[in-house]
């Protein structure tokens, strides 16, 4: 495969640079617990908190950041979040299991997403704020407390489909939520059952990265509250969900450069990028690109608080045009988030070790097969596309060998050389990548990977940023394959301390670990 290497640099942190470039840590962990290894940073999500609140006191706001609990199982980064001011969002009777034993107190954790009556049992006993998608539902809650003598609870609705100037801007309502205009007859339920449930406030949900569409559903938000005072309710918050994003890539340019020679390859104007000649949603027809770009926007300078300070400095267009958070701040309204892999960015990295490399025919990329699923890794299932940081083997010199390949991976003048080798000697290489299963489609990335040099079997690769939605999400135990074990990492001094993801507690760090 001829031509310069496309790298995609991960985004890394200081944290995570730092544990990546103590290659004896991730090889010992290896060696111990297996291949996957899922390496969590819990004080990193102490630190993306902090971010959050920033922008809360930016714009003179109160209210919780809730971090949602599907984006990852650990129980580490759980206890760790309990140890703050924050909350969390929990979407299933065994998530608000795990909140309430991880120390979080029942008025930091609000539960959402599809409801047995299991979990809102619970959720109304221990006195969680619960969000309603539906009439139904708050009249399942209702007869719930009536049945069982559970304490009043405090509920959110969750609105959908929202609409402005006349024109439905959201393309497809989502599958959670009332619509906004159907919320009349959701108000009139609340009005028969005050006695069992308190209306704290409104929400909403949106599967979008669309800052536009999130505005004009937090506009739809506040009509609604409007329309809850004239009613003689006293909502006092919003829910504006997650989605904030976040912005894997540490180099714009590298992801212009690759989707723009994805599409040529598409074209079959250059080689193909991708095993089997995958397109990532586009085609060729007869000469023309159809189809749309199925991939995760890598490179998002504005995401996470960044995106949440963008959506509250947006005018409001249908009330005033003045921005979203003064119209907050003056009804005294809380805002509340729920951030999933912006509150986990930079909190964890999977290691997988390389098994095989294989070579093949002249010009074509090496066949490399790691001691992990593809569901292990599951960053290809969320579109998203980085590479890995490669951690040699070799002890010899260790600290300077890795530092040096992960430098060169990370893209500090490795695009720089004069093209891609097959294998055969030093210097870039073109891979793909390839999980255990006994299964055709078992590939950790469709897309073709650059590395800075051939991996050799015992080598690591690193896959950053994985703790938000690509850890666990997805993992299973096809063909008796283990999934991944988790460790709980963190810094004293300049040295890297760890233990078992549930032997973790906020007091581990100063009560001494491995």
């Amino acid at each position: 495969m001829g031509g310069q290497p496309l790298y995609l640099e991960p985004r890394l942190e200081s944290r995570v640079r730092s544990l990546l470039s103590s290659p004896e840590l991730p090889h010992t962990l290896c060696d111990a617990l297996g291949s996957p290894l899922n390496v969590l940073v819990p004080d990193q999500l102490a630190d993306n908190l902090q971010q959050f609140r920033s922008v809360y006191g930016k714009h003179h706001l109160s209210g919780q950041v809730f971090l949602a609990h599907k984006a990852n199982r650990s129980s580490a980064l759980l206890r760790r979040l309990a140890a703050t001011d924050a909350g969390v969002d929990v979407a299933s009777l065994e998530e608000l299991q795990h909140a309430l034993g991880a120390g979080l107190t029942p008025d930091r954790i609000t539960a959402t997403g599809p409801k047995n009556p299991e979990f809102l049992w619970l959720a109304a006993r221990t006195s969680v704020t619960v969000s309603l998608d539906t009439r139904g539902e708050l009249e399942q809650l209702a007869t719930l407390v009536r049945k069982y003598a559970l304490p009043r609870t405090r509920v959110l609705l969750r609105l959908s489909g929202f609409e402005t100037s006349g024109v439905r801007v959201l393309s497809r309502r989502s599958r959670f939520g009332t619509g906004a205009g159907e919320s009349a007859p959701l108000l009139e339920a609340v009005e028969r059952h005050t006695d069992v449930v308190d209306l704290v406030g409104v929400a909403y949900h949106l599967d979008t990265t669309s800052l536009t569409e999130k505005a004009t559903a937090l506009e739809g938000c506040l009509r609604v509250l409007e329309e809850c005072r004239s009613r003689g309710l006293r909502p006092r918050a919003v829910d504006v969900g997650g989605g904030f994003g976040v912005n894997y890539l540490a180099d714009g340019g590298q992801w212009e450069r690759y989707t723009t020679e994805l599409t040529e390859a598409a074209l079959g104007t250059r080689p193909p990028l991708t095993y089997g000649g995958h397109g990532y949603g586009l085609r060729n027809e007869a000469g023309t690109l159809r189809g749309a770009l199925g991939l995760y926007p890598a490179h998002r300078p504005v995401a996470g608080a960044r995106y949440l300070d963008e959506l509250l400095s947006h005018p409001a267009a249908s009330l005033g045009g003045r921005p979203l958070a003064a119209l907050l701040l003056e009804h005294l309204y809380d805002l509340h988030t729920e951030p999933g892999r912006a509150l986990l960015d930079q909190c964890g990295v999977t290691l997988a070790k390389v098994l095989e490399v294989r070579d093949q025919e002249a010009g074509a990329p090496l066949h490399v097969r790691l001691a992990a699923k593809a569901d292990d890794v599951a960053l290809e299932e969320h579109g998203v596309l980085m590479d890995p940081v490669v951690i040699p083997r070799d002890a010899a010199g260790a600290t300077t060998g890795a530092t040096a390949t992960a430098t060169a991976t990370l893209g500090e003048g490795a695009g720089t050389g004069a093209g891609i080798g097959t294998g055969t000697e030093s210097g870039p290489v073109a891979v793909h990548l390839f999980g255990t299963l006994c299964l055709e489609s078992d590939l950790i990335t469709r897309r073709t990977v650059f590395l800075p040099r051939r991996p050799e079997p015992g080598d690591l690769l690193a896959f950053a940023n994985t703790a938000g939605y690509c850890m666990d999400f997805h993992a299973t135990r096809a063909q008796h394959q283990p999934v991944a074990r988790k460790v709980a990492a963190w810094q004293e001094g300049d040295t890297w301390r760890w233990c078992l993801d549930d032997q973790y507690w906020p007091t581990t760090p100063v009560g001494g670990a491995h």
